[in-house]
């Protein structure tokens, strides 16, 4: 071999060293496909009880399902090492949102609805990032094991998302959600040493929290079915019901029920593991929590007062009806027991507003999210006392400690990136021959994962069935974007990404 071709070898290898290894995100992608094949059997059984006729579609379904994720896993197993680069996290985190709608839209391509390839992925999209916007009509007729898949889809997608905005989204600094990366693991240090246990802790509350509401549901009321999958979409905060009046199926009780877990859900999960674990003020000491509740508060005073005017003699079904759906729509869940379009002009306006504020984070709920506000304003208040006094030393504290310009302009940057985000999709949205209040409003819905957005197409009395197909494409790729907090997919669309 002569020097030239040594020279040719040697930067070939070394080229190939510097590529990205894609066989460690594969292999969990493929894992995590395969788990969610291994679900399908639930609602397949569901049907054989029913006598329907409807299990093969979930038999099938779970078997390319399985089969597709196990070979992928297989495929991938020999670059299995024991951490991932940032790449590698940033691509895992991504890929398993892209991939998983995928094959769970499945069901809906060779089931009863026998949805096109865009209706079923947009579908599974809503479900597995607990957006809840819904492009089936007729739900009241489906079969049983289809409605409980779409409320499987969100309770996965809720305790996924937990888990990406405790441990991945922290670790890449996304959005100022460094500020809780010792928060959530260093302050448990000498009671949970592992973040796997820690985890493992928030999956039991989850669970626990899931069989609280069926309970709770099933007390004031509902079936078991019923019960079952509508506390599957409550504490995910994913919205999807079995009825196409969502919940305006049900009234009185099972309302308040409704609010009180979407509350809960919308709590940051990392304190729910330190009250368990002996710290009694875990919730009562988090500004966030303090914060989510006070301006829940507000808004469901504010609703009330305007209900009054609509129903004067009924304060009681006032209260109800703002509580339950100012807490759907702050929480991103999407529910709506009334058609709130008939309120009029301001509670309408503020629902929007409303929607993109957001739960906490570290919680299932979505949209921009109470901290980044709680740094908004806390930025904004040291930059006041720094022009009315220049020579004073002003610093943005959050919960009593000093933020850095680090979380700060990281914050900063995830609101730019939402609002250029929100118009570009509604612009695009625009294009497709949609009207200005669809456009915008399902933008918001979708990027914000709320759910239902404004106007007679879209609001709470329809849904995206009547949409064309490219505004649903647009749609679910929102959805995916707003889920992962912006960034997290941004990032790799930049091809410093790949040079890295």
């Amino acid at each position: 071999m002569g020097y030239a071709d040594g020279l040719t070898l040697g930067c070939a290898r070394a080229n190939a060293a510097r590529m990205l290894d894609m066989r460690p995100v594969g292999y969990v992608v493929g894992l995590l496909v395969a788990v969610m094949g291994l679900t399908m059997v639930v609602p397949m059984l569901v049907d054989l009880a029913e006598g329907q006729g409807h299990w093969p579609v979930f038999l099938e379904s779970g078997l390319i399902t399985i089969l597709g994720g196990s070979m992928m896993a297989l495929a991938c197993a020999n670059g299995v090492k024991q951490g991932l680069t940032i790449q590698q996290t940033f691509l895992l985190t991504t890929g398993v949102w892209l991939m998983l709608p995928m094959f769970g839209a499945l069901p809906f391509i060779f089931g009863a609805t026998e949805a096109s390839v865009t209706d079923a992925v947009f579908e599974a999209m809503s479900g597995l990032t607990t957006t809840g916007s819904t492009v089936l009509s007729g739900l009241d007729d489906l079969p049983k094991g289809l409605l409980l898949w779409r409320g499987i889809m969100q309770w996965l997608g809720g305790i996924g998302i937990i888990v990406v905005a405790m441990v991945f989204l922290p670790e890449l600094r996304v959005g100022g959600m460094q500020i809780f990366k010792s928060e959530a693991f260093d302050t448990f240090g000498k009671i949970l040493p592992r973040a796997g246990e820690i985890a493992t802790q928030i999956s039991v509350i989850y669970l626990w929290l899931t069989l609280a509401c069926v309970l709770s549901y099933l007390a004031v009321g509902m079936n078991t079915f019923d019960a079952t999958v509508h506390a599957l979409t409550t504490v995910s905060t994913g919205g999807f019901s079995n009825y196409d009046a969502s919940f305006g199926a049900f009234s009185g009780p099972a309302e308040y029920v409704a609010s009180v877990f979407m509350i809960l859900a919308a709590l940051p999960f990392v304190r729910y593991v330190q009250l368990i674990n002996g710290n009694p003020f875990a919730l009562h000491r988090d500004a966030q929590i303090r914060g989510f509740l006070m301006t829940v508060a507000v808004l469901v005073f504010v609703i009330f007062i305007v209900l009054q005017r609509v129903f004067p003699h009924h304060w009681e079904q006032s209260l109800r009806e703002a509580l339950f759906n100012i807490t759907s729509i702050i929480s991103g869940t999407g529910y709506a027991s009334v058609d709130y379009m008939t309120w009029g002009a301001f509670p309408v306006a503020l629902f929007f507003f409303i929607g993109l504020i957001g739960g906490c984070a570290g919680s299932t709920a979505c949209s921009i999210k109470i901290f980044r506000y709680q740094l908004l304003f806390a930025s904004i208040r040291a930059q006041l006392r720094r022009i009315r006094s220049p020579h004073g030393i002003f610093t943005p504290r959050y919960e009593g400690r000093p933020v850095g310009p680090d979380v700060l302009s990281s914050v900063m940057s995830f609101f730019m990136f939402f609002v250029v985000t929100l118009g570009l999709v509604a612009v695009a949205l625009s294009m497709t021959g949609l009207d200005f209040v669809t456009s915008v409003s399902g933008a918001a819905a979708a990027l914000a994962n709320i759910g239902p957005g404004l106007g007679d197409i879209i609001g709470p009395a329809g849904n995206f069935s009547s949409l064309n197909d490219t505004a649903k494409w647009i749609l679910t790729a929102a959805m995916l974007i707003g889920r992962l907090e912006l960034m997290a997919v941004y990032v790799i669309l930049t091809v410093n990404f790949w040079r890295a």
